[in-house]
């Protein structure tokens, strides 16, 4: 006798739960944001639908909260493109639960995303609120650092400031012998036909003319970004009277300075594999619960100007979300070291102790021993943080760093898949950024198993 299998008709007709909450397990993921979205502010977004003088007529807009939640979902998915969240509205039963049967078209998603970054913002504390409840906005040590994230920008569309004189005056030659070649045949045509048509010597040089346009605009934004650097040397020397011998007026760019024409906000930076890419550096503060305190992206690939500003962000934060006590331990790699900003975490009142490392050691170097007694007197700014860091305490805080901060960004780019920013200027990667990093942190919540949902 043969094996019997269970009964599958693949023509049958066959009714679903007549509730969406009945389609899926009741812990699904799906679930949890549903609830979470449903105590989050949304009046910002509401708002922008209204236009100034109070019209709201036309076609009616898909629900707010509707595609913050598809949003949400979708990016704890690894699911980042607008097409590919249409798609799965299509065929996956969690994205159809937000949905319904109304799916939105790939291009409301983008416009939604791409028009509400900044009131997503908000959100972020709003979140990291939520953590608190559950139990895991713990500050007793937090750990900051930074990741490269490619651009949606190609680095073969870069120039550098020392190409761009040579290949204008080449363009330029380029465009004189097309209109030399032009009045040619014009007067060729003339004197034949009377008229020229004129269609293909035409789409040449507007090619050329157009390329042209582009390399003289970077090289001036260029120019006026070095007499801004320049500028703004000259104000910092002024303010401690100091006297200076730059004049803003003839500052120059480095000859290797690039700008990149697709998207000139990000930057040439060196990436993990050791080469070059079109990037953001995108900046993260985390707790030992992994739980991101600050975000933000900056187009400089030193980390050392974000010190000050990611810690004033990570206070204002932990403030806003109801965070009382005092950071314990702040730790941070060598890129974000200097005397002044040692100084600036050092005398910040919410901080206990901060350890930031002050050179990079070699695997073969011997460990530097344990410092006892009381520190020398004359020790340098750096020497004290080196010396700090070699204590006992320094050490054993410094090893923590390992498994806060640089597991969250193996997290976000090898878990969710995020390795890429969609959107192109600083404004909508930092957008982007945070968005990702809500995320991150609502997963982290979820996978807690704490109740913080109503």
């Amino acid at each position: 006798m043969g094996r019997t299998f269970r009964d599958w008709q693949p023509e049958a007709s066959w009714l679903f739960p007549p509730s969406p909450r009945d389609w899926l397990p009741e812990e699904h993921l799906v679930y949890f944001l549903l609830d979470v979205t449903a105590q989050i502010d949304i009046s910002p977004i509401v708002d922008d639908y209204t236009s100034a003088d109070g019209n709201t007529t036309g076609q009616p807009p898909f629900h707010p909260r509707m595609m913050l939640l598809l949003l949400l979902y979708a990016y704890t998915q690894g699911v980042f493109s607008s097409r590919k969240i249409m798609a799965r509205c299509a065929t996956d039963a969690a994205f159809r639960i937000i949905v319904g049967e109304d799916i939105p078209n790939f291009r409301r998603i983008s416009d939604f995303r791409l028009r509400h970054l900044k009131h997503l913002e908000p959100l972020f504390v709003e979140v990291l609120m939520l953590c608190r409840a559950a139990g895991l906005l713990k500050v007793g040590r937090l750990s900051l650092d930074g990741t490269k994230v490619k651009a949606n920008a190609s680095r073969n569309k870069a120039m550098s400031y020392d190409r761009m004189g040579p290949e204008s005056e080449r363009l330029q030659q380029e465009i004189n012998a097309l209109l030399a070649k032009a009045d040619g045949a014009d007067a060729a045509d003339d004197e034949q036909f009377g008229d020229l048509s004129g269609d293909e010597i035409p789409e040449e040089l507007k090619r050329r003319e157009g390329r042209l346009a582009k390399i003289l605009e970077a090289k001036a934004a260029l120019e006026e970004a070095a007499r801004a650097k320049a500028q703004a040397h000259v104000d910092a020397m002024e303010a401690e009277g100091r006297e200076h011998r730059t004049n803003p007026d003839e500052a120059v760019p480095k000859p290797k300075d690039q700008r990149n024409f697709t998207d000139p906000e990000s930057k040439i930076m060196k990436t993990s594999n050791k080469g070059f890419d079109q990037c953001g550096n995108a900046q993260a503060v985390a707790n030992e619960q992994q739980i991101i305190i600050a975000a933000d992206v900056t187009d400089q690939a030193n980390d050392v100007r974000q010190t000050v500003p990611m810690v004033n962000q990570t206070i204002d934060n932990l403030d806003a979300a109801g965070v009382t006590e005092n950071v314990g331990a702040f730790t941070a790699d060598a890129g974000y070291f200097s005397e002044e900003n040692m100084l600036a975490v050092d005398n910040d009142d919410r901080i206990d102790d901060a350890f930031i490392a002050t050179g990079r050691q070699k695997h073969n170097d011997p460990v530097p021993e344990t410092p006892k007694g009381r520190p020398p007197k004359d020790l340098t700014a750096k020497q004290k943080m080196a010396r700090r860091n070699r204590t006992q305490k320094g050490q054993a805080e410094y090893a923590r760093r390992k498994v806060i901060i640089e597991p969250v960004f193996g997290q976000i780019k090898a878990g969710l898949g995020f390795r890429t920013f969609l959107l192109r200027s600083l404004e909508k990667m930092k957008g982007e950024w945070n968005l990702v990093c809500i995320v991150h942190n609502l997963l982290k919540l979820f996978r807690s198993g704490a109740l913080t949902t109503s």
